[in-house]
């Protein structure tokens, strides 16, 4: 049935038994949230970031076979690693995957003299290999495009500063290879309302014939601190530095306890979004108050219809 655009809901539809995974999910673990999902061989793998009772940042694999239902390793990755003197793995967190060419790529925010840009590769989800630091600080919240634009591989990311970042836009750039990148590229900045604090890149951009339509997250400061909402936009197949449509209003907010009480309070964060062409469903995974990781849907003809009824004019 038709989103009604007029009702008070949002466009995403939580997931009846939210969350998916507890913070508990693994021993030792003090949250488990803000993690990738990808398609796999007829089931499910993901990256999940788990802050450990050390309150270390690491990343485990995990398997599913519905996507709902998820087994994730108790121990974290272990990378292989080419150049020793840019493997610190003090923290990686945030991480997302992106299918390329029957490969899949992951990039997170890496330990490099400040939070950089780490990019890795795995083949099956049992063997990871860090590839390297392919942006310096300060950096967060890259996703690569799941192909190439115009002969080169594409990225969008977000500059930062060393802290908790009270701005930032996103930045697009490209690449030969996938470790060398440059031409960077504003795409979208700040707006009024639930983004107006800052914005990051969320899940792998999704291609349909209308353009690339990104899905991030927007963050509005409060006298309560930061809230973290989600949005979507819509940006050109052929130049993706030309933002087409974004959202005024958000998709998705922190309303329910599981996205407005945990380690940080009014945060729904998006990593990953899976589109099944067949059904014409998008499963949205996000992570709840940076404690849990959540799932909420809506079908990709409401989406395009959202983004284009609810934009901003200018």
């Amino acid at each position: 049935m038709p989103h009604d655009f007029a009702a008070n809901e949002p466009l995403l539809k939580r997931y009846s038994d939210n969350p998916i995974v507890g913070r508990a999910a693994i021993p030792c673990a003090n949250a488990i949230f803000n993690s990738a999902v990808v398609s796999y061989e007829g089931e499910y793998r993901g990256v999940f970031r788990v802050d450990d009772q050390c309150r270390r940042f690491r990343m485990h694999a995990g398997r599913s076979t519905d996507g709902i239902q998820w087994d994730i390793e108790p121990e974290p990755i272990s990378w292989k690693v080419s150049d020793p003197s840019v493997a610190a793995f003090d923290y990686t967190y945030d991480p997302r995957i992106t299918p390329i060419d029957g490969r899949y790529f992951i990039t997170w925010c890496h330990t490099c003299h400040g939070p950089s840009i780490g990019l890795g590769v795995t083949d099956d989800f049992e063997s990871f290999e860090f590839l390297d630091v392919v942006l310096p600080p300060f950096n967060r919240n890259a996703v690569l495009f799941p192909r190439k634009i115009g002969g080169r591989y594409m990225m969008l990311h977000r500059p930062s500063d060393n802290g908790h970042t009270p701005f930032g836009d996103i930045f697009v750039s490209s690449s030969p290879d996938l470790l060398h990148w440059g031409r960077h590229r504003v795409v979208m900045g700040v707006r009024d309302g639930w983004q107006s604090t800052k914005i990051g890149a969320g899940p792998v951009p999704i291609e349909t014939p209308e353009g690339w339509v990104l899905i991030y997250h927007g963050v509005l400061t409060s006298c309560n601190g930061f809230v973290y909402s989600i949005g979507a936009a819509i940006l050109d197949l052929d130049d993706p530095t030309h933002l087409l449509h974004r959202t005024r209003r958000y998709i998705l907010a922190p309303t329910e306890l599981y996205e407005c009480v945990g380690d940080v309070p009014n945060v729904t964060f998006p990593c990953a979004a899976l589109y099944d062409e067949g059904t014409g469903e998008v499963r949205v995974y996000y992570g709840g108050a940076d404690t849990c990781v959540c799932l909420a849907t809506c079908s990709m003809a409401d989406l395009l219809a959202f983004i284009k009824e609810n934009r901003f004019d200018d």
